[in-house]
């Protein structure tokens, strides 16, 4: 299993920034190849945001954050964290922000989609 952990949602004025950071642990956080985040703003669908794979330091991001969103990641030895640097926030990025992981290797994923409880982004204009 796997336990995520958000922090870093809040308030901040449009063009602003703010750091979303999630922890994952447990007994196969190891196995996580694939780590990410999604948001869902009210009456919309849950969408990517951006994602990083551990073997090929791929990342993908969505293209409404292209050039003002950054994902990184730290691996430690008990817990894997990733980052989600937001700048020029906008107040179409409101939203609950949700991390996601998923077990692989190489360039794949699978296994179960975990995800974290969720935090609360809003952008004031």
């Amino acid at each position: 299993q796997v336990q995520l952990v958000e922090s870093g949602g809040g308030l901040v004025q449009a063009g602003g920034s703010l750091r979303l950071s999630c922890a994952a642990t447990g007994s196969i956080f190891s196995r996580i190849n694939l780590m990410g985040w999604y948001r869902q703003a009210p009456g919309k669908q849950r969408e990517l945001v951006a994602t990083t794979i551990r073997d090929t330091g791929m990342t993908n991001i969505a293209d409404s954050v292209k050039g003002r969103f950054t994902i990184s990641r730290d691996n430690a030895k008990n817990t894997v964290t990733v980052y989600l640097q937001m700048n020029s926030l906008k107040p179409e990025d409101t939203a609950v922000y949700y991390c996601n992981a998923r077990e692989g290797g190489g360039s794949l994923v699978w296994g179960t989609s975990y995800w974290g409880q969720g935090t609360q982004v809003t952008v004031s204009s």
